[in-house]
């Protein structure tokens, strides 16, 4: 597979630039429901049982609020509060460790919120106890997100002293004037400094996120950012577009409809995000993420053996998924399980159940299939029939009948191309891959209820 094979076609991309999933998962989120009990979540622990095991831990809490933000989070400065859910996390860690006592932990990620918002002595603590309740193997993964602006430097060394060896640090734009319009001011030479630092002490990978669709971002203030971001020169980078929801999130309102850039503009942002980085020699990995080649996203994705799950892209795709805290999501088993996303809540149910699960999925026989038909096109741009076939007792083409002719008006299009033993994505189908795994998609074309999702570019 060519590793930078994308061909911008403005008129299919228009074509084609409804809303739809990003399909962390299927079913998507959307699909939970509350009927999902404790014992299911059981039964999922137990289904395969020598699988490793990923960690997820939500750390909700925020120093202050960025306007574009969409994350479930609580924006305090009262940091006894970060010890009281540390207080209740320990009561789930220790529920849910029982369930999955003979597991090894091969990666663990925290996210937020701002998991740094932790300080020296928080972090030690939490990493104890997860260590004290899981097994973690010798060479875990573990990865950690940061906020620049409440950090020491210092901070970096002591995250590598107790164990964590990537990190991903949300940039979202280099341009003063965005950054004080979503009250998001950082300085870029500490920036710099953390990046460097990380690489200097053993960090093996970095990553910076990007957000485009930004008030008063334009592509010419949007070359700066990716001027910098070249010279950072992160192993990874995801560039988001921003979902402007302010009857979803309050927070947004306090950004002007006026200051945003148009739909044409975001388009040639991203159109010159995508010819810069891929220039520069960065791989598209997928849907918003570009990697160096040497990465191992990158060389997953060239291998096809790429996986896809709530964290976004991984290697671990064999792994079951446990989350953690607050609104966190698990993949066990064949379902899915998500904690109370209110923090009350969560605290009540921890203190009374020992857990806080508030919902989740039992997968079907259909869409485990159809799980790994979407997985297989949004991680690796192709998919071989008779390996599907292999896993699964079907005939492909008989099964997926409905399925590939909702394909055939993008085959005529250009976006993929159709054969008796599979389907390739073409180049110019790359940046619609979430509307190639639509037409797969049973749910969303079952249930046709009003659905809020972002637009696919």
């Amino acid at each position: 597979m060519s590793e930078q094979n994308i061909v911008w076609d403005l008129s299919l991309i228009q074509k084609y630039n409804y809303s739809g999933p990003r399909y962390t998962s299927y079913p998507t989120a959307l699909e939970f429901n509350q009927n999902y009990d404790e014992s299911a979540f059981v039964a999922a622990t137990q289904r395969y049982p020598d699988n490793p095991l990923s960690l997820y831990v939500h750390i909700p809490f925020c120093h202050k609020l960025c306007y574009f933000c969409g994350c479930n989070k609580l924006v305090t400065r009262q940091k006894h509060k970060a010890d009281e859910y540390l207080q209740v996390i320990e009561k789930e860690i220790s529920q849910r460790a029982a369930l999955l006592k003979n597991r090894t932990v091969t990666q663990m990620h925290w996210g937020g919120g701002t998991p740094t918002y932790l300080d020296k002595t928080q972090v030690s603590h939490l990493v104890s106890l997860l260590k004290t309740h899981f097994h973690f193997s010798d060479d875990v993964e573990m990865s950690i997100e940061i906020d620049p602006r409440e950090i020491e430097l210092d901070m970096i060394d002591h995250l590598r002293s107790e164990g964590f060896n990537r990190l991903s640090m949300g940039v979202q734009d280099f341009n003063k004037q965005v950054q004080v319009l979503v009250n998001r001011e950082q300085d870029e030479e500490f920036i710099f400094a953390l990046i460097n630092r990380a690489k200097e002490i053993g960090f093996t990978s970095t990553s910076i996120d990007l957000i485009y669709g930004l008030p008063k971002q334009t592509p010419e203030s949007f070359a700066f950012t990716l001027k910098k971001v070249i010279e950072l020169s992160p192993d990874r980078l995801s560039v988001f577009n921003y979902a402007h929801l302010p009857n979803l999130f309050a927070a947004q309102r306090k950004i002007k409809d006026e200051d945003l850039p148009n739909a044409q503009q975001k388009l040639d942002i991203l159109q010159e995000t995508i010819a810069t980085l891929t220039t520069e020699g960065y791989q598209f990995i997928g849907m918003d993420h570009f990697a160096k080649p040497q990465d191992e996203l990158a060389v997953a994705q060239r291998e096809g053996i790429l996986h896809r799950n709530f964290q976004g892209y991984t290697t671990q795709g064999n792994c079951d998924l446990l989350g953690l805290g607050v609104s966190a999501i698990s993949m066990l088993g064949d379902s899915y399980a998500q904690n109370q996303k209110d923090l009350k809540t969560y605290y009540a149910q921890v203190e009374e159940q020992g857990h806080a699960l508030w919902r989740g999925l039992v997968l079907t026989d259909d869409d485990c299939l159809r799980r790994d038909v979407i997985k297989t096109l949004i991680c690796n741009f192709q998919l071989d029939f008779a390996q599907i076939e292999a896993l699964y007792p079907i005939d492909f083409k008989a099964y997926f009948s409905e399925d590939l002719q909702l394909l055939q008006p993008m085959a005529e299009d250009g976006l993929i191309e159709m054969t008796e033993t599979g389907i390739k994505v073409t180049p110019q189908g790359r940046l619609l891959i979430r509307n190639i795994c639509m037409c797969f998609d049973v749910y969303l074309r079952n249930q046709m209820r009003q659905r809020q999702f972002s637009r696919v570019i």
